[in-house]
């Protein structure tokens, strides 16, 4: 283990935690330090609303602080209920299921659906939970090149007639460049190809769509046949993860999905508070025009740099290397802006990681530009003159 952390050390790839105080939201205190916040996926800024923190609380008075099991065993509670029909609603599906994380959430979905005489065919960008979900199925798994519909349809041509299932998996909103699936064409290919499909909606749900029904609603794809899994804990502001699908799929879900089945149940707090987020976010539509009208002005005042092409409220700006993006996500700290570099393994380029949030105000977006545009100036004056 020593000769790996050097090894970790020596590459910069090294990791450790810094200590946040106080509630969350656009500007918090890191360190001893009041920063503005680009590093939190509370897109809608909800995780330090004071209406959520009433509703846990109101939920913890009355309901205690654990579910104390698995829901099938002694941990159902109605608000578990109240809280996944809501989530059917906003999805407009038939049915949801809530699970402890959105992490168990995609493991146990995809370790149900299918199994070891079937076929996964996943992007290869997706989250660590999709690829480990697909590993722990049993099921053939193959990589398409990231939102290459021909390399996929080659996939399926070549390899779908030789097992009896096969689930196409894809995050809706990829975490760490910010740009979309192409969801209509993956659902054309699945109904060609006789296959199933399963979008992470993550970093979507409360910040794409008319409604922030995530890129299903963007896409206009609602009423399509898919596996809609994703996160109360980013823009909802709370804890846990869901899917939504046919009531045919949540029922078979209770009945199959390991981590659904065996673990304890959410907690009353995380479940009272990601009800009353959903309740905020279809009762205020302001809240995701605001997130929108940030994220547009970010892309647009920072054109002039290398940033990865994104339709979400996640921006990136591509680094030359981990030191180098180690050595400005440093710099963006001593200007009291907080937003991480993102290096190897995680990523194959190191880049800045920009999330953009509701509550951000018109000065904290101009700080980032103008401390990012004067870094893409001195880099592009230390190449002019030959210095690395």
């Amino acid at each position: 283990m020593e000769k790996s952390l050097a090894t970790i050390h020596r590459a910069h790839w090294y990791r450790s935690v810094r200590t946040i105080t106080g509630l969350p939201g656009a500007v918090v205190e890191l360190e001893g330090r009041r920063l503005i916040n680009f590093a939190s996926n509370d897109y809608l800024g909800l995780a330090g609303d004071p209406r959520l923190i009433a509703a846990a609380t109101a939920a913890t008075q009355e309901l205690g602080t654990g579910s104390t099991g698995s829901r099938l065993l002694s941990g159902h509670r109605k608000l578990h209920q109240q809280l996944e029909r809501a989530i059917a609603s906003l999805k407009q599906t038939e049915d949801a299921l809530v699970f402890s994380s959105g992490y168990l959430a995609n493991m146990g979905t995809i370790a149900a659906v299918v199994g070891e005489r079937d076929l996964i065919l996943a992007d290869q960008y997706n989250h660590s939970s999709l690829k480990n979900g697909a590993k722990l199925s049993g099921a053939t798994v193959l990589n398409y090149l990231h939102c290459n519909l021909e390399d996929l349809q080659t996939k399926l041509e070549g390899q779908r007639s030789q097992y009896r299932r096969c689930l196409i998996v894809s995050d809706s909103v990829f975490s760490m460049d910010g740009d979309l699936c192409p969801l209509p064409e993956l659902l054309t290919l699945a109904e060609t190809f006789d296959s199933m499909v399963l979008i992470d909606e993550a970093h979507a749900t409360g910040v794409m769509g008319a409604t922030g029904a995530g890129c299903v609603e963007h896409y206009g794809c609602t009423k399509s046949n898919l596996i809609q899994v994703g996160t109360l804990s980013k823009a909802l502001g709370s804890m846990g993860g869901y899917v939504a699908g046919t009531a045919t799929l949540i029922d078979f879900l209770r009945n199959r999905a390991p981590t659904w089945i065996y673990t304890t149940a959410l907690t009353p707090a995380d479940t009272g508070a990601a009800l009353e987020a959903i309740k905020i976010l279809t009762q205020e539509p302001q809240l995701i025009k605001k997130l929108r009208k940030n994220f547009v002005l970010l892309k647009k005042s920072l054109s002039n740099l290398d940033i990865i092409p994104s339709e979400s409220a996640i921006v990136c700006v591509r680094m030359k290397n981990a030191s180098d993006a180690l050595a400005t996500a440093e710099r963006l700290k001593t200007a009291v802006i907080f937003a991480p570099a993102i290096r190897p393994p995680t990523v194959p380029t190191s880049r800045i990681r920009i999330s953009v949030m509701a509550t951000h105000s018109p000065e904290h977006i101009q700080q980032l530009v103008e401390e990012l545009n004067h870094r893409g100036t001195e880099d592009t004056e230390k190449d002019k003159r030959g210095i690395s």
